[in-house]
């Protein structure tokens, strides 16, 4: 027999329709001809708590620490314990075994941890599902790989949770037991990565807090050209008074040459026109398409995540979402113009979208060489049913079809122009933007651009017929949304200030991965750490204190980038991952070594931040230290779906 294994019973059951011949169901299986389909229910298994270790574990005490356990185990969810029976029933009469877990570093731990838990030593081969429509799974059916060669990522992910599990453990005990004695009633929980997201947030808080808004000066002139008229700034020379971005910071000599301007005439001394061209964007990862979701609609990143879930599982509708691939594979160029047209006949919008593709085209989107374990989400050809989805649904979807038809999208083509003029021996300077082709901008509501300048020809006259001066103010920075802090956790190299260091990380190093960020906001915000406000997501007095309580590497993002940097090599290059927890290991007894309660207490005292939703927050502190075991793994859970 052979057994195949899959993450969620929603899995289980479109592998079993795929299949030839009829479903059976059987005891916790689906069962089609010799193959017996079953499934876990998200974890099965978790890290063993402390006093699984040693009993005395079970008291929260700071001479325990650091707990590290010497041959780590795991043991059963107490709600999985009958499934995980079932498996090991099963496994007693299989031949062969399939792992269908999800295609991710996860989706390869949540699987392979239970058969090697119930001691399975056959062979085991890997089934890698990115649609869940019969056609897409019968291939994937057809294209299994051994699954040794996935052997890597599973020892990423394990070692993911156990770093995970010694910084949850260890510097949540500390820092509640720390705080205990400082008058806080309450778990203080950090994580390797929870903990730095919400230092991004205190620190940008601290920043809109603490500024202090400066005032500026611009001089503006309405110039009549002989084909028109255009607006042009003055550029004050270096002589003024000026901040490091060039910015005026008197107003009298803007308002004297002001009184100068009226009804002179100046020559256009400098015209520069370059023509740009810009291709479609590329099809989403799941974390470009929260941040554009949040912008555009205001949704938080959970929400995404979870529309998507129901597009990809009950919907059948789009391919694996939680990707960090914005590349398509090469294979499913010939096919797009059938999936494409199928998925969008019952949309007026993305079917008027279609008729305007060009599917001779071939954009960059089409690389092989630029995916790893899944590709870009995009639609799988099923036709979407409008009156099944609800508004969210459906706007998400026409989000990532979208973006796949702009790869048949021409090009946009613009013209940059811009003018220096001299007037009165001063500079002054308009720039302007013309459509040339308008391409697959059409299908995107963007920001608006400069509008075009008249026809110009350098050395022409001009003549000012308006003339003001505008009072403005430097502002603060933006405070985080869901789209702006997912965006710094893709991108984290902008937040690190060592050059040295940002020079090392990637591109595409961060904190979290696709499948966890949208969790870790939502935790914050359970935890009473970070509260919203309107589409702002802001920190607590709390956070802020907790923050401030820190040594400043647990809080900044340069650390948790770096062991991610560790944890892609072991996915990537088969590193070793005993260093890495070595390292990690060294790198908590020192964090251990900084508790301080004095610090905490005056952190606690000192802490500014907005107020955590009060029922939440009484429901938080009112809870005894010693029971939060689960909360402060920081363990990720799959739902069961």
């Amino acid at each position: 027999m052979r057994l195949i294994i899959a993450e969620k019973p929603s899995l289980a059951r479109a592998i079993a329709e795929a299949l030839p011949g009829s479903p059976r169901r059987g005891t916790d299986a689906l069962v089609v001809g010799d193959t017996t389909v079953t499934w876990c229910l998200g974890h099965l298994l978790e890290q063993a708590p402390p006093d699984a270790y040693d009993p005395a574990f079970k008291a929260w005490r700071l001479d325990h620490l650091p707990i590290l356990p010497g041959r780590w185990k795991l043991m059963p969810r107490p709600k999985a314990r009958g499934q995980l029976a079932s498996i090991r029933r099963l496994l007693k009469d299989a031949g062969e075994v399939v792992h269908a877990g999800d295609p991710d570093r996860e989706g390869q731990l949540l699987v392979q941890e239970v058969i090697d838990y119930l001691g399975w030593k056959g062979p085991v081969s890997r089934l890698l599902v990115n649609d869940l429509n019969p056609s897409a799974i019968q291939r994937a059916l057809s294209r299994l790989e051994d699954n040794a060669r996935y052997g890597p990522l599973y020892r990423a992910a394990e070692s993911r949770a156990r770093a995970d599990w010694l910084y949850g453990i260890n510097l949540t005990r500390a820092w509640t037991l720390t705080g205990r004695q400082a008058g806080h009633d309450g778990v203080l929980s950090v994580g390797r990565v929870q903990t730095p997201v919400l230092g991004l947030v205190v620190r940008r808080d601290a920043e809109i807090r603490d500024f202090q808004p400066r005032p500026f000066f611009v001089l503006w002139a309405d110039l009549v050209v002989a084909s028109g008229q255009l607006r042009a700034w003055w550029v004050p020379g270096e002589e003024r008074r000026l901040d490091d971005q060039g910015r005026l910071l008197e107003r009298q000599p803007a308002a004297e040459l002001a009184e100068r301007l009226a009804g002179e005439t100046g020559r256009l001394t400098g015209l520069e026109s370059r023509d740009r061209q810009q291709a479609a964007p590329l099809p989403y990862s799941l974390s470009a398409l929260q941040v554009d979701a949040s912008r555009r609609f205001g949704y938080s990143a959970k929400m995404v995540l979870d529309v998507c879930q129901r597009l990809y599982e009950r919907h059948k509708l789009i391919t694996y979402p939680r990707s960090d691939c914005r590349y398509l594979p090469e294979e499913h160029l010939a096919a797009a113009a059938g999936t494409l047209r199928d998925a969008c006949r019952d949309d007026s919008t993305l079917r008027g979208w279609f008729q305007g593709a060009d599917f001779s085209l071939r954009s960059k989107a089409w690389n092989d060489r630029k995916i790893g374990a899944h590709h870009a989400l995009s639609p799988t050809g099923k036709t979407a049913d409008t009156a099944r989805l609800d508004k969210t649904e459906t706007e998400v979807f026409r989000l990532i079809a979208r973006n796949v038809l702009a790869q048949f999208y021409p090009p946009l083509k613009t013209r940059e122009v811009k003018a220096e003029f001299t007037i009165i021996g001063e500079r002054f300077r308009a720039r302007g933007q013309t459509l040339l082709v308008a391409g697959w901008k059409p299908l995107f509501t963007t920001r608006d651009e400069a509008p075009p300048l008249p026809s110009l020809s350098e050395g022409e006259d001009c003549r000012v017929s308006e003339v003001g001066v505008e009072d403005r103010e430097t502002r603060p920075p933006d405070a985080f949304t869901d789209a702006s802090l997912i965006k710094a956790m893709m991108n984290i190299a902008r937040y690190v200030e060592d050059p040295r260091v940002r020079r090392t990380l990637r591109e595409h190093d961060g904190l979290g991965t696709e499948a966890t960020r949208a969790g870790i906001i939502e935790t914050l915000v359970e935890r009473c750490y970070l509260v919203r406000k309107g589409k702002t997501l802001r920190s607590t007095r709390l956070g802020s204190a907790l923050i401030s309580s820190l040594p400043e590497a647990a809080s900044r993002p340069e650390r948790t980038a770096f062991w991610e940097q560790r944890l892609a090599a072991i996915a990537e290059h088969d590193d070793d991952p005993v260093p890495f927890l070595g390292d990690l290991v060294q790198d908590l007894r020192q964090l251990l070594g900084a508790a301080d309660v004095d610090r905490l207490r005056r952190a606690l005292c000192e802490a500014r931040g907005e107020d955590a939703p009060a029922a939440r927050s009484a429901r938080r502190s009112g809870r005894k230290a010693g029971t939060t075991r689960s909360r402060a793994t920081g363990r990720r859970r799959r739902s069961p779906g």
